[in-house]
């Protein structure tokens, strides 16, 4: 891998690289919050959009990404991490509403796209009407765009490689490794690193990332070891049950709810005398999805696929599903599971309202809330709460905070870090302050006492860019006959320059068609051109000018044929007014064949054209046997030499002649001296050598369109 240099900050009004160079990464959503994730990442004019949710404290366009604060028209890859709202529920609008390049391609897992569309159109079916983002139309149409990928697929598109791998967290969600000319960006999504009862834990990629875009949703926070946190919740639910209570665990219809059946429905079967009290599960969307869940057993750690050989583990025995609220028997004890998990709305916050002002009852929230919703309230432990009508009611149910969210924890993230060595981390998914604690706990862990910060640590707000330079050396891969000739210290290496995105590979130009998909052409090209002179004098002066022409009858026409240098042919045609010239195109060729016209169109000449000169010149240097040109050659390319100074002259000001194919002047009073034979320019200074590089390249392609010392090729 090339050398790279890194040097930003988020913040520092630096003047900025070259563009090119510039690797930006933005959260347009889901910077310094949790929810709307939408993470942008640009470089090398390629664009990456990494999730696109909306915020489960917001409704309606106030819940979006700030789409605004860029052009969807950019956008090359969309790639979505899993199915849950806050990382996926703002793409139709994005791809529907906006005028999001139609070329833009979309990834997901095949278990995130076979519960996309049942989730999206939920979400567009509970949605007020004020708030509807979009319709179940416009939802249907995003599902043609979206194409699956497995963990570990190595994918391509527009010279952006990029894989996925298994973030844990729930079915299918996955964690995206993205490359762009030798530069890999790592964006986690939700992930876990700690293997629950049905879902693996997260893996470590392969390959280093240079940027890890990581989630800090926990902050400084350790979790709970799984079998205590399991422990604390069922005491917590069967006191709540035999004390005559009913138990209200607010979750996500898809996600933690299954987690928590598996828990509660092996806690069941070993407890006898809780058996007659139900566990309700209010979800038709999670029944729904069940089938997806029993599709992709394979994706499922080895627990639920060694029970599933016996029976299905999702087919629960003390779990019962509630059609409709309507019917169901509130008169006792029950655990009842519904949706949604932040108590905004639906059924989980009417049974809030409903069993709160009750002693007896619990709510025990099992995942992480977000600022700005009830169930983050209730936490701060409120006499009462407002209901949606507005009415105050008492607060007098116990409230419970026992996580089983499968989001990172300060361990998992340090030791995720740690082994995916990367040398920048950029913060994201996180409460303000919760960022800012994992900021300084990890740059106290890595950076503690350095000049030099080991890894640099980014905490940006939304619509604020990272911008990193990454200057990485091009390296072009020889092949073919290119390869087998040994490389030495100084020796100069030609052929054909293929690039394909951003690889290099060097190769002969007749090995083109074996080893890549191009094809080479050659264009023969006939022109018949009016004769002002007798073809007799016209060969004269083309042997005079060329010292090349040789004269001969065609073969075919029986007519008098001049052949010039082997390459083109001058036939005198039946009116011995006009000739057939005909030739291989290429760029040498093409300019003889202008002198010939020019020959031929002229009644006389008092000195031969200096460009035939120039093209005979650089079509003899490719010869296998080089005629001498002698000294006649070098009066004519005199000419071409003084041109050569007038021009420079006129771009830089007085010119002094010191030798006869070297000249001086200044430029910004630094002297200049150029060779104009061999193309080379001596200043001290970079800039200005640079600039008169760039001119006399310009007046040497006017002139000569491609001459010798800028042809490095081994063409025709």
């Amino acid at each position: 891998m090339s050398d790279q240099q890194q040097s930003s900050h988020t913040n520092e009004p630096t003047p900025l690289p070259a563009q090119d160079e510039t690797l930006q990464i933005t959260p347009l959503g889901a910077g310094n919050e949790v929810g709307r994730s939408c993470v942008l990442l640009t470089y090398k004019e390629k664009t990456v959009m990494f999730d696109c949710g909306v915020h489960p404290a917001y409704s309606g366009l106030a819940s979006l990404p700030f789409f605004d604060e860029m052009d969807p028209r950019s956008i090359d890859l969309i790639l979505i991490t899993h199915f849950h709202l806050d990382h996926c529920a703002a793409l139709p609008y994005l791809l529907e509403k906006t005028n999001c390049n139609p070329n833009a391609r979309i990834f997901m897992t095949h278990p995130t796209k076979a519960i996309y569309k049942t989730l999206l159109s939920d979400f567009v079916r509970v949605s007020s009407n004020e708030d509807v983002l979009y319709s179940e139309q416009d939802l249907s149409r995003t599902m043609k765009r979206i194409e699956t990928l497995d963990y570990h697929q190595e994918m391509n598109w527009n010279g952006i490689r990029f894989w996925a791998y298994n973030a844990g967290h729930v079915l299918g969600a996955a964690m995206f490794l993205v490359e762009i000319a030798g530069v890999r960006v790592l964006y986690t999504g939700d992930f876990s690193r700690q293997e629950d009862r049905h879902l693996k834990e997260a893996e470590i990629p392969p390959f280093p990332p240079d940027i890890i875009i990581v989630e800090s949703t926990y902050g400084v926070q350790v979790h709970e070891p799984r079998k205590i946190r399991e422990a604390r919740f069922t005491q917590k639910v069967a006191e709540i049950v035999r004390r005559g209570g009913r138990v209200l665990l607010p979750v996500f219809a898809l996600g933690r709810a299954q987690e928590l059946l598996l828990i509660l429905e092996e806690y069941w079967e070993a407890h006898p005398d809780l058996q007659d009290i139900p566990i309700y599960y209010a979800s038709s969307l999670a029944k729904r999805c069940m089938s997806v869940y029993q599709t992709y057993i394979n994706m499922m750690n080895d627990n639920i696929r060694k029970r599933y050989e016996v029976s299905n583990p999702f087919a629960f025995k003390y779990v019962l599903n509630v059609k409709n609220i309507q019917d169901f028997d509130d008169s006792g004890p029950c655990v009842f599971m519904a949706s949604p998990g932040m108590l905004q709305s639906g059924l989980s916050r009417e049974l809030c309202e409903r069993w709160c002002t009750d002693r007896r009852n619990g709510i025990i929230l099992p995942g992480y809330s977000v600022e700005g919703t009830l169930a983050k309230h209730i936490l701060s432990e409120p006499s009462t709460i407002t209901r949606l009508d507005g009415k105050e009611v008492p607060l007098r149910c116990s409230v419970d905070y026992i996580t089983f969210s499968a989001h990172s924890d300060f361990l998992q993230t340090s030791e995720f870090i740690d082994r995916s060595r990367s040398g920048h981390i950029v913060l994201v998914h996180g409460e303000m302050t919760e960022m800012g604690r994992l900021r300084n706990a990890l740059d106290l862990k890595y950076n503690k006492g350095q000049n030099v910060p080991n890894i640099r640590i980014y905490t940006p707000k939304n619509c604020q860019t990272v911008r990193l330079t990454f200057r990485a050396e091009k390296v072009a891969k020889a092949i073919g006959e290119v390869a087998k000739r040994k490389p030495e210290d100084g020796a100069s290496m030609s052929g054909i320059l293929v690039k394909r995105d951003f690889n290099y590979t060097l190769m002969s130009p007749n090995e083109l068609n074996t080893y890549t998909g191009l094809k080479v052409s050659r264009i023969q090209q006939r022109l018949v051109v009016p004769l002002k002179k007798p073809f007799s004098q016209l060969a004269t002066e083309l042997n005079h000018l060329l010292e090349g022409a040789v004269l001969d009858i065609d073969e075919e026409t029986k007519r008098p044929q001049l052949d010039i240098l082997g390459a083109i042919q001058v036939t005198l045609l039946e009116d011995g007014e006009s000739v057939s010239v005909e030739w291989c195109t290429n760029y040498a060729t093409d300019i003889l064949v202008e002198s010939i016209v020019y020959l031929c169109t002229t009644h006389s000449i008092t000195s031969p054209p200096v460009l035939a000169m120039d093209a005979v010149s650089v079509y003899r240097s490719k010869q296998p046997s080089s005629v001498d040109k002698g000294d006649k050659d070098e009066d004519f390319l005199y000419s071409a030499l003084s041109m050569s100074r007038k021009l420079l002259e006129e771009r830089f000001g007085a010119l002094e002649v010191i030798e006869k194919d070297r000249s001086r002047f200044q430029v910004n009073g630094t002297d200049v001296i150029v060779d104009h034979r061999h193309g080379i320019v001596e200043c001290e200074q970079q800039d200005i050598k640079e600039r008169v590089e760039l001119a006399l390249r310009r007046i040497h392609t006017i002139m000569f369109p491609i001459p010798d010392y800028f042809c490095e090729c081994c063409g025709c």
